[in-house]
């Protein structure tokens, strides 16, 4: 009956055996502003009542022009050193390179490699922005394309069945930031076995897909990104002369000098609270070499 309800049980076996531990979870870091970024995520990642331990990666002999180098040497780890490990689970990043092909953004070997070793060494991946789409490419052939502008501003968002453990709490319809120049496509999607679209928007398109039960996440748009961050985005491109369109349902009355509306953040913490729960803490093994 709870089940019919959408209310989450747990097994007498499964209670029986449970042992509490840190939830070991690897953060590759893709974004300029890497601080910014760590910021954002721990938010969203700290509602949650489970422990964790994060792990924060970079990209290898990758010059970071945004970030101090004492910084990146104290909290940052590259591949090599983490590699022979296993976690809980996986956050990659967006980056600023979805102007070029795939095949030519300068890490995208090692970036190849860290996502084929998630598949056997991590119980769930979540893929945010460019990292679902070079996600979803790489794994499914599926190919992102140009849009005409940028998708910028805050768009709304239906979800395809409340009964997806991702989604408990939500309501029908929730909002996500998006700041992106490609995107991918619904029909490009559905051709392939494997891939749902589980929520998606009449503007912004695909917002979220999974795959192997929710070991693959792919999210389109940045749940995590804090009040603020469209703005920076915004008045930065301004002061550099740059096309750029006022982000749409932003600011009160679409007046940049304005406090914007943050109508987004429960639905980030439920999404990033859910994700934890439901595919890293209820489905990893106590022993992480188990992880397969």
């Amino acid at each position: 009956m709870l089940l019919k309800e959408n209310i989450f049980v747990i097994d007498q076996t499964r209670a029986s055996q449970q042992d509490i531990r840190p939830l070991r979870i690897a953060i590759l870091n893709l974004m300029p502003l890497k601080i910014t970024t760590e910021t954002d995520l721990l938010r969203v990642l700290s509602n949650s009542p489970l422990q964790i331990e994060i792990e924060f990666l970079k990209i290898k002999d990758h010059e970071h022009k945004h970030t101090s180098a004492e910084h990146m040497a104290m909290f940052y780890k590259t591949f090599d050193e983490i590699k022979s490990r296993k976690f809980d689970g996986m956050i990659i990043t967006g980056a600023p390179v979805e102007h070029l092909p795939f095949e030519e953004v300068t890490y995208w070997d090692e970036i190849r490699e860290i996502m084929d070793w998630s598949v056997t060494n991590v119980t769930s991946t979540l893929f945010i922005c460019w990292a679902s789409q070079a996600a979803l490419f790489h794994f499914y052939g599926i190919p992102k394309h140009p849009l005409d502008k940028k998708m910028f501003g805050v768009f709304k968002h239906r979800i395809s069945d409340r009964k997806i453990p991702i989604f408990r709490g939500f309501d029908d319809e929730y909002y996500v930031p998006h700041s992106r120049h490609t995107e991918v496509r619904a029909e490009d999607i559905s051709k392939v076995d494997g891939l749902e679209i589980i929520a998606s928007s009449e503007i912004s398109g695909v917002n979220m897909v999974m795959a192997k039960g929710g070991r693959q996440i792919f999210i389109t748009g940045h749940a995590e990104y804090s009040r603020m961050t469209l703005d920076d985005e915004y008045k930065r491109d301004v002061s550099r002369k740059l096309p750029i369109e006022i982000p749409a349902n932003y600011y009160p009355d679409d007046d940049p000098s304005q406090k914007p509306i943050l109508r987004w953040r429960s639905a980030a913490d439920l999404l990033f609270t859910n994700w934890l729960n439901y595919y890293v803490y209820q489905q990893t093994p106590y022993d992480l070499d188990d992880i397969r």
